[in-house]
Parts: structure tokens; sequence; C-alpha cells
């Protein structure tokens, strides 16, 4: 699956969109971004905490950098080098396990850009 982002540090809910995936007799399902400088992770989606986190995100790695000489996104890798490129979520009765205000979160970090993620039922 594609999606874009609109801007350069971004954090958007993609928990419907694997749902959408969900097979019937998946017992976990695997989220993978296959880029250098996105993630995702678990965390809860409440409008300040998604603007605390992309603050945190852009202040996080902040500096000059070896890598900066190439394309100037060294800030993006060294930060989703902490976060990953991947989650497996378990899966019951059709439905991801997740607790009451966790959600599956995309997390851009050299946008806007376009992104795939891949969703494979396990």
């Amino acid at each position: 699956m594609k999606i874009k982002t609109t801007k350069p540090i971004q954090i958007l809910d993609i928990t419907a969109l694997v749902e959408q995936h969900l097979e019937p007799d998946a017992n976990a399902v695997l989220i993978f971004v296959p880029h250098t400088t996105a993630a995702v992770t678990i965390n809860e989606y409440e409008p300040h905490l998604i603007k605390d986190m992309e603050r945190f995100f852009s202040e996080l790695a902040q500096g000059s950098w070896e890598h900066d000489i190439i394309d100037n996104n060294a800030y993006a890798h060294l930060v989703s080098s902490l976060i990953k490129p991947s989650l497996v979520v378990p899966v019951e009765n059709g439905r991801l396990v997740l607790g009451t205000w966790q959600r599956i979160l995309f997390i851009e970090l050299d946008g806007p850009r376009t992104r795939t993620i891949y969703i494979k039922n396990l």
C-alpha cells in the first residue's frame, strides 16, 4: 500500500488501513516500511501528543552530521534507527489486539514523500 505525507515530520494513524488488510484466519500481522527515514510504532493518537512527538523527533537529532554532505537528512536516519521499520501485532477473531488507546502509527521523518507500507498476515 502507498501513502503520501505532506510535512517533513508527520505522524499518521494507519490502524484502520492495517485492519482493512486483515485476513479471517490471521494470528498476527506484520507491518513493515522499507524506508530508512520512516518508521512505525504503537502509541496513542491524541492531537497534543502527536504535536509533541513531531516536535520531539524534530529536535532529537539536531546538529551537524557527516551524512548531511550527501543529502542533508542525517537527522531522519538517526531518529528512525531508534524507532524501527516494523511491528508485529497479534490478531484475535479477525481484530487487532491493541490496548484501549493504542494505535499503529506511521512516522515520516524526511517528507513530504510517497511511502510504501507492507502488511502481511501471519
